[in-house]
């Protein structure tokens, strides 16, 4: 009898089904992932075999009745495809899985892990849209919010349930009940989405909160997105301000029982449900909520409770192509708690709280009082000299929330549940009593994205830019990738997600978050082909389109899914939209394959955004669009290959070789630098910053082109030393704005300029992103000059967020370029490990640097010291994964890995090098190389 041998095998752990652990999904051949972990070095799988089953005790060869792959040969843990039995609605499955390495061992079995398929067509949906028409109850001359509704329906439960399921969704945002009980964490549900389209639900398991015998089925609805305020509509004068997809919010919910005698009920959504208004008179994500405690419906999620007051909620027809799917994203939770920093009594009453960082989310205050005190909270993310709130950035956004209380001795608490605000200073005005250190609770809300990397060095400014840049991706990551979550916009602008894609690779898991919003985005393309300026995308101001830099985000956002996850049902799943943009761009460029001056006038702006908020003379935007047509381009060509599409590959490859030959001649002079003819453009009326003039030969024009790939290989250095001229004839200091600056620092490095990236990324000076720091921020401010001590606030009557994710896309440098952490596959299977080191020392620069990358194989580490001479560096390599370590040396006697000499080292292969680097081949496993 053979005894397996697991002592030297792969164990396999974070079982995840399409990203998620134990998801429900609509997916009927969901996607696979495992990791994989081993005590030894330069581990590979060579095959795996899954087993899926209907239950726990069916997890084996013998009995499985699901799927057995059997034993296949393939290197891959991730984007694996379930390829069993045809899969139905409401099953449930469990899987393990286990690998083999590269000598044939076979390590154990994992852990079971399981995921279950929702509602997987629309006549599974028995449950009716059931709302309260309160429209008419909206009061105030500037606002109009009406109150929330309720639904309530009791139900009778037989004894011995086995299995409950609640499917539910709203048109609006829910929370919804059992006995009092809310159902899940996640918040703001159902989210965002063009709900004349789609609209998402989420499925809960509810077995536990059911009792035998009468149970209440309650729901609050609020307006959110779908009948709520949206974005800017008000402050321009939009003629739909609020109510953009309907003015009743509705819920949809369906509640299915099975017992252990083999029966079912189903408790559904309808008009024998009850409906009325309560104590949340006003409800709105902008604006803020009104909470009457003195209007509490005391009982009414509890059996017994008389609604006989009560009406019947309306029956509302759904549109019949409309679809209901799973939520695929990961849920928005409260995903953090914050206490109170210090607090201070102004000279009016009121208390202003300092929560010690800018977040997105909303507070939980205790207090007590008469019945009819009214406690008003405001939120700002600065305060003025003299202590009181700066709202001005807010706009039209009240972002005010109120609070009536009943009267009780006892005290009483209270939190709003369908909005959220961004803020790091909280005024209260109304208290009785003196506030203390429980009297108020920051919640942190955002997409509940797993954390994946971390950056920590020996300077300090750094590690606080890093942390600004985490918290901003925190804050803006509600669902959709928004622009800011304090002011009247949180909408989801296609350029700022563009830019920082890369970025937030880094920080978060965020592969559910953009196949979500990757949805998002195709519903919101244009007829013409162009994707639209943010998505969803209603019509908050009849002149907003597209843009070039903008709409580009349809192309680079799944691209950057696909280069980071492996994922290439992404592409394949948004080819189609893909395609029909370039043909877009085909035809908008009549054949020529470049966009000459003025090739984008029709829009409004001018141009288009082209590189918000920079300094000095434009960029021309019909230049960028250029850049971004080939980049895209590229881009198709490589995301045909993947999904084996030879001949659009041929074609797109094809075509982004004709537009750089005609970008170059266009816009670059004999000596090749860019040029412009800045006349076309006369005095720039109706172009972005148009009065500054425009020129080809820019900061951003040379860092576009070299990271796009503009110039070819042998005029990079050239590319790279205009750029650094410029720099330096503008003091040393940065120019670009949003399209210029996620570019600036990897050109500057590609083309052998890192001294220069490293002074402008460690520059304290006004502008750059030490300045920010220096001056107490804690997220990244969407303008460098947010705020200066010459002229405080300037922008304030305009736009000024101090909570803006763009700029923040210079973390792509510090993790590819610092630390040197550069994906070479789709997916981490290879890597480099090619850190730039910091050519100076001393104070205010980087000594000492340690990033952590999670990937889908597992953590990846890279970390480096400098003593003079002296270098060491520490990398780990996943198991299943090889990377190339670039160390900065000439001669290999004067390295060593874990202390022995390279040569003597079993572990590592000398590879040929690259002028100045000794590369190392490494397989999975910790290292750690010393430069003598």
């Amino acid at each position: 009898m053979s005894i397996p041998v697991f002592a030297d095998g792969l164990t396999a752990v974070n079982l995840r089904t399409e990203y998620k652990v134990n998801p429900v999904t609509d997916a009927t051949a969901p996607r696979l992932s495992w990791e994989l972990t081993s005590d030894k070095r330069n581990q590979m799988q060579s095959s795996y075999q899954i087993l899926v089953a209907s239950a726990p005790s069916l997890l084996n060869e013998d009995k499985i009745d699901l799927w057995n792959s059997g034993q296949v040969k393939s290197r891959a843990t991730a984007q694996v495809q379930y390829s069993g039995k045809t899969l139905v609605s409401r099953q449930l499955c469990y899987w393990k899985i286990r690998s083999w390495n590269q000598d044939g061992i076979a390590g154990p079995w994992s852990g079971v892990s399981t995921f279950e398929i929702g509602l997987l067509s629309k006549d599974q949906w028995s449950a009716q849209w059931i709302g309260l028409d309160l429209d008419n109850l909206g009061k105030g001359k500037t606002y109009h919010l009406p109150p929330a509704p309720y639904l309530r329906k009791e139900i009778k439960i037989k004894t011995g349930v086995k299995k409950a399921r609640l499917y539910v969704t709203a048109l609006g945002l829910y929370e919804f009940s059992i006995n009092g009980k809310k159902t899940g964490t996640d918040f703001l549900t159902p989210g965002w989405t063009d709900y004349h389209k789609r609209v998402y639900y989420q499925t809960y398991d509810v077995t536990a909160d059911l009792e035998t015998g009468v149970n209440v089925l309650g729901s609050q609805l609020s307006y959110g997105w779908y009948a709520g305020y949206l974005g800017y509509s008000l402050l321009v004068g939009n003629p739909v301000v609020r109510a953009f997809y309907g003015k009743v919010p509705l819920l949809k919910a369906q509640l299915e029982v099975s017992y252990n005698d083999g029966s079912t009920q189903t408790f559904a959504t309808g008009a024998d449900w009850k409906a009325s208004k309560g104590a949340l008179t006003e409800s709105d994500l902008l604006n803020g909520e009104t909470y009457d405690a003195r209007l509490e419906l005391s009982g009414w999620q509890k059996p017994g409770f008389n609604d006989s007051s009560w009406q019947k909620p309306e029956v509302y027809q759904d549109k019949e192509d409309r679809k209901i799917q799973t939520y695929p994203g990961p849920p928005v939770k409260i995903t953090g708690e914050l206490t109170v920093k210090s607090q201070t009594k102004r000279a009016d009453g009121s208390w202003i709280f300092d929560l010690g960082q800018n977040l997105a989310g909303i507070v939980r205050i205790k207090v007590k009082g008469a019945a009819g005190d009214t406690i008003r909270i405001r939120y700002g993310e600065k305060l003025y000299p003299d202590g009181h709130l700066m709202t001005e950035n807010l706009r039209m956004a009240r972002a005010t929330d109120y609070y009536i209380l009943k009267g009780d001795p006892k005290g009483e608490s209270w939190e709003p549940k369908f909005t959220f605000h961004g803020f790091q200073y909280v005024e209260i005005k109304g208290f009785k009593e003196k506030p203390d250190a429980g009297t108020l609770l920051g919640l942190v809300i955002g997409s509940d994205t797993p954390k994946t990397g971390s950056f920590e060095t020996d300077n300090k400014m750094v590690n606080q830019l890093y942390s600004n840049i985490d918290w901003t991706q925190r804050s803006n990551y509600i669902d959709i990738p928004t622009d800011c979550p304090q002011r009247d916009e949180r909408i989801g602008w296609t350029g700022d997600a563009q830019v920082y894609v890369k970025s937030a690779t880094f920080n978060r898991d965020v592969a559910s978050f953009f196949t979500k919003w990757n949805v998002d985005l195709a519903d919101g393309q244009f007829e013409n082909g162009a994707y639209p300026l943010y998505a969803p995308a209603p019509n908050l101001r009849k002149t907003d389109t597209f843009s070039p830099g903008w709409m580009e985000a349809g192309i680079i956002c799944p691209y950057q899914i696909y280069q980071t996850y492996g994922d290439t049902r992404i592409i394949e799943q948004g080819w189609p939209n893909m395609v029909r943009f370039m043909d877009f761009l085909e035809k908008r460029s009549g054949g020529n394959h470049v966009f000459k001056e003025t090739a984008f006038k029709d829009l409004d702006p001018k141009g288009g955004f082209g590189d918000w908020l920079s300094f000095g003379q434009k960029t021309p935007p019909d230049m960028l669009a250029s850049f971004y047509y080939a980049y895209c381009a590229d881009l198709m060509t490589e995301m045909a290959g993947a999904i084996g599409n030879q001949s659009e590959q041929k074609r797109f490859s094809d075509t982004s070789d004709k537009i750089r030959k005609a970008v170059l001649a266009h816009y670059t002079d004999t000596t090749g630098r860019f040029i412009c003819d800045a006349k076309v453009y006369g005095k720039g009326e109706g172009y972005v910053d148009g009065n500054l003039g425009f020129s080809g030969n820019t900061q951003t024009a040379y860092a576009n082109a070299i990271y796009m790939n503009i110039v070819s290989k042998n005029n990079i250095n050239k590319a790279g030393n205009f750029l650094a001229e410029l720099i330096k004839e503008n003091g040393g200091k940065l120019a670009t704005g949003f399209l210029g600056a996620k570019p600036l620092l990897p050109a500057l490095s590609a083309s052998g300029n890192s001294a220069l990236a490293y002074d402008l990324f460690l520059s304290k000076e006004f502008p750059s992103w030490g300045f920010e720091v220096e001056n107490g921020s804690t997220t990244i401010w969407e303008r460098w000059d947010s705020f200066t001590n010459e002229d405080g606030f300037k922008y304030n009557a305009a736009m000024n967020s101090f909570n803006h994710y763009a700029f923040g896309a210079v973390c792509e440098w510090m993790f590819s370029n610092a630390a040197g952490i550069q994906q070479t596959h789709p997916g981490f299977d290879h890597f480099d490990i090619k850190p730039e080191i910091d050519p100076k020392s001393g104070a205010g620069r980087i000594d000492n640097l340690k990033a952590t990358f999670h990937t889908m194989h597992g953590e990846i580490i890279s970390a480096w010291k400098k003593d003079g001479v002296h270098l060491t560096m520490q990398v780990t390599v996943p198991v299943n994964t090889t990377a190339d370590i670039y160390v900065p040396a000439d001669l290999t006697d004067q390295l060593t890995v874990d202390g022995k000499k390279v040569a003597s080292s079993k572990d590592v292969v000398v590879k040929k090098g690259e002028k100045g680097f000794i590369i190392l081949e490494v397989g999975s496993g910790n290292y750690v190389i010393k430069r003598q």
